[in-house]
Formats: structure tokens, C-alpha cells, sequence
């Protein structure tokens, strides 16, 4: 027997860049966890299922965060004048070397996966700690949790205390060991996480991109944040013409994100394109340790592939409308003094949160034929309901919206 649901409201998406798909008082159905269609009219077939009427609320895709750190969740808005890698010295190695601790990690990360659930991000890439044990307590609360999500223990053997470090076969180990248990779960998934160049030996490297043949499974890093690290990367690896040729050299960018790309030159965006890489955009971290602005315009032209990220801690707020909001503030920032970009509007903003990030999971972010219906409803002020747009609604919620806003949350056509 079909799993049916079928919902009524405002329904937004964005199933391009350029402009809203909006179906105003409609029903959206639901069978076996995928989209089967919208509707102006219930059709005859559906006529005896029940419908969960959300009258005037908007019903618009889960938010894909494609970069954060969740074993950084208790230090968002702390340290926020540092620069990057000062920033790691003095905040994050101290507070991510307590996730060695299961009964530490596991109240931590409830936190972190309650705070995520709240703010309407239903698919997320996320990079745990260098603790096998830790990481391994926040597979299983994202799976009791109900949402999609990709986790990463953290690989890295140098260039850091040693408190946090492990020995390249420990480290390698460690991942093999989550990757055999979880590789076979439908929600909660692994994905090999060298925490950046910097921190990985050659041979670290070499055995991770190895392991992500072997498994096909998806990678994710961080590349070109900060001048000074792009600079140190250079000096790490003198043989690698550039930041991101280093993955590139070692196998890892088969099915990949790639946190900040600020400072991408002429070459790693050819093999950016090459690879089909999705570079994550990252504003209010970028913002927090200065380490400049993407230039988002610029690449979309380009043809590359964009999502974004929360980057908690980096970031300060877990809420992805937060990074949806600053993507464009930036974007209008670096317009000033590149009149040729201009700034993204909000259905190319609110379209690298759903659709674009989505995209990393599969047939996720959109309500088109045949994607996953996971879902958000969205309550708002009936005064303001009652005197704009749809789309100015929507906008209004991005802006100045949180997770009292969102009465309603949908996975693969299952509320949590």
C-alpha cells in the first residue's frame, strides 16, 4: 500500500534561479516519500485521503546547509574578532578535543541536532570531530532525529595540537570503521572529511581519496578561506599548483563540496569546473574572521556550482535563512566595487539554500515531480498576510524570521 500525504497552502519553490514557482491555496501530494504532483484542484484519486489544510501559512522546501561544524556548537558567537586560524588556535582545538568524552558529545550534540531541526535545515553536510567515538554519537542522534545528513569524522595528523591530532593510520581507521557501520543507512550517511590541506599529510590525503573510490562515497573540505592559509598551503605543498589541486591530486573531488573558495585563481576554477565541485558560500563566517567576500556573481557567470553554509562556528547563527539573507547583503557589498556583478536577488539567494544544496543529497530542495518532499510550514503575522505578496511574505520570513516561525517540519513525506 502507497504511503500518501497531502498537504494544502501557499506553496513556494524555486525550481530555477530566476524567479519563484508559486501555486497560491494549492494541495501538494506526496506517495511514498516523493513529490507526485501540485495541485490548483484535488484530483478524483485523492478525493478520500485525508488533507492536512494549512490554510494561509506557506509551505516551502527544508533548507540543505552544506558546511558546518558541529562539534563547534557551543562556541557560536564566541571569539568573533579573531582571525582564522588564530581563531582555531585559541577556541576550536580546545573546545573539539571534548568530544573524545561520549557523554560529553552526546548532550552537545542533541543540542546541535534539536537546534537544526528547529530552524528548518533538513539536509546538511557535517563535519564532527577527530574523535572516532564522538563522531560516532552523532551518527546515531541525527538518526533518531529523522533527518538527512552526512557526517564526518575528522581527519587531520598535523599542524595542530596534539591533543586533537591523530597518527595517519589512526585516523584512517577510525574512518574506515564509521564508514563500514553507516555507509548502508537510508538518512545519516559518511563522508570523508580531511578538516583542510594543512592538517592532512600527503600520505593522509592519498589514503582518503583511495577510500572514497573504494566506497564512492562524497567528500568534503575546506579551500582558499584566508590569504595566510592559502599562502601556508603553497609553502605545505610546493609540488601542487594550487590549493584545490591538491585534493584534486590525491582523488578527492569525485562528488564534492568545497567550503569558501574565496580566492579561487584562472586554474582551480577550471578544475572546480572540471569536477563538478559545489563551492559553499559561507557569508557570515567569511564575515566573523575576515576572510573576505566570494565573489558569488563572478562564479554563477562562470557556470560553477554554488550552495551554502551555515559554518557554525565560524558562523554565528545555525538558522540557514541567516546565510541566505547574508549571501545577498554581501553579494550587494561587492557590487559597489564590481558594478559588472550584480547583487543576487532573493529567489537566487533562497534557490543555493534549497534547490542548488539540495542538489548534493540527490532529489532534494525542490517540490518538482519526483523530488523528496521534505518540507517547511511557515506561519506568519495575519496582518501582514493580509496586505502583501506571497513573495514579500517569504522574504519577510527569510529577513526576520527563526524557528517560532516554522510550525511544521516534512522528511521524505514524514513529520518529525
Amino acid at each position: 500500500m502507497k504511503d500518501i500525504l497531502i498537504l494544502k497552502g501557499n506553496i513556494l519553490f524555486t525550481k530555477t534561479r530566476e524567479k519563484f514557482e508559486i501555486h497560491k491555496n494549492s494541495y501538494i501530494v506526496s506517495v511514498d516519500g516523493r513529490i507526485e504532483g501540485i495541485y490548483a484542484a484535488l484530483p478524483e484519486k485523492y478525493e478520500n485521503y485525508p488533507v492536512t489544510d494549512y490554510g494561509d501559512r506557506m509551505i516551502i522546501p527544508g533548507f540543505s546547509d552544506l558546511h558546518l561544524h558541529a562539534a563547534q556548537y557551543l562556541q557560536c558567537g564566541m571569539g568573533m574578532t579573531k582571525q582564522l586560524l588564530e581563531w582555531l588556535n585559541d577556541y576550536t582545538f580546545d573546545l573539539e578535543k571534548e568530544f573524545q568524552n561520549e557523554d560529553f558529545a552526546k548532550e552537545v550534540y542533541s543540542r546541535f541536532a534539536d537546534d537544526l531541526v528547529a530552524h528548518g535545515t533538513l539536509s546538511s553536510c557535517i563535519f564532527a570531530s577527530s574523535s572516532t567515538e564522538g563522531t560516532e554519537v552523532l551518527f546515531e542522534v541525527l538518526k533518531k532525529k529523522g533527518i538527512r545528513a552526512l557526517v564526518g569524522k575528522v581527519n587531520m595528523e598535523r599542524n595542530a595540537p596534539d591533543f586533537i591530532i591523530e597518527s595517519t593510520e589512526k585516523s584512517f581507521e577510525g574512518t574506515r570503521y564509521l564508514i563500514e557501520k553507516y555507509k548502508d543507512e537510508k538518512l545519516v550517511k559518511p563522508i570523508i572529511t580531511p578538516r583542510f590541506a594543512p592538517t592532512s599529510t600527503e600520505e593522509s590525503l592519498k589514503m582518503l581519496g583511495e577510500l572514497a573510490e573504494k566506497y564512492n562515497l562524497p567528500v568534503q573540505s575546506h579551500v582558499d578561506e584566508n590569504i595566510d592559509e592559502v599562502k601556508w598551503v603553497s609553502e605545505l605543498y610546493p609540488d601542487s599548483k594550487n590549493y584545490l589541486g591538491v585534493y584534486e591530486q590525491y582523488g578527492l573531488l569525485n562528488n564534492t563540496v568545497m567550503a569558501h573558495a574565496i580566492y579561487l585563481n584562472d586554474d582551480e576554477i577550471e578544475i572546480a569546473k572540471k569536477n563538478n565541485v559545489i563551492l559553499v558560500h559561507c557569508p557570515d563566517s567569511n564575515i566573523n574572521v575576515r576572510s573576505g567576500i566570494m565573489p558569488i556573481r563572478k562564479y554563477l557567470n562562470l557556470g560553477l556550482k554554488i550552495g551554502l553554509g551555515s559554518d557554525i562556528a565560524g558562523g554565528h547563527k545555525i538558522g540557514l535563512n541567516e546565510a541566505i539573507v547574508r549571501a545577498i547583503q554581501l553579494s550587494k557589498l561587492y557590487s559597489m566595487d564590481h558594478p559588472e556583478y550584480p547583487p543576487l536577488s532573493v529567489s537566487e539567494a533562497f534557490y543555493l539554500g534549497t534547490r542548488a544544496g539540495g542538489e548534493f543529497f540527490g532529489k532534494v530542495g525542490s517540490f518538482e515531480e519526483g523530488y523528496y518532499f521534505d518540507a517547511l510550514v511557515i506561519e506568519d503575522d495575519e496582518l501582514i498576510a493580509s496586505r502583501y505578496s506571497l513573495e514579500d511574505r517569504l522574504e519577510r520570513f527569510l529577513y526576520i524570521g527563526d524557528d517560532r516561525n516554522i510550525i511544521a517540519r516534512y522528511v521524505e513525506g514524514k513529520k518529525l
